[in-house]
């Protein structure tokens, strides 16, 4: 089951027909994403390790390489016939 999307900020459901194109999503209100925006100005957030092409590239390497041993895992076992 794919859990209801909530505000980061308060953590109220929100209805399904708020999406991608809503100028608020993620959050439920105007207030929301103005606490969001003020974290951020406040530098309550932040970034714990600077983002090089180099860290990036690696960090996607591993996830790829992890998704494939979980997928050789998952069809350990399976017939695989090329001509199908």
């Amino acid at each position: 089951m794919i859990r209801p999307q909530t505000c980061p900020i308060c953590k109220v459901e929100l209805p399904s027909s708020i999406g991608l194109e809503s100028p608020l999503f993620p959050f439920c209100s105007e207030r929301c994403k103005q606490v969001d925006f003020y974290r951020w100005h406040e530098e309550q957030y932040v970034i714990a390790e600077p983002l090089t092409p180099d860290n990036i590239d690696d960090e996607l390497l591993q996830q790829l390489e992890q998704e494939l041993e979980r997928k050789a895992e998952e069809s350990e076992g399976e017939f695989f016939n090329p001509d199908i």
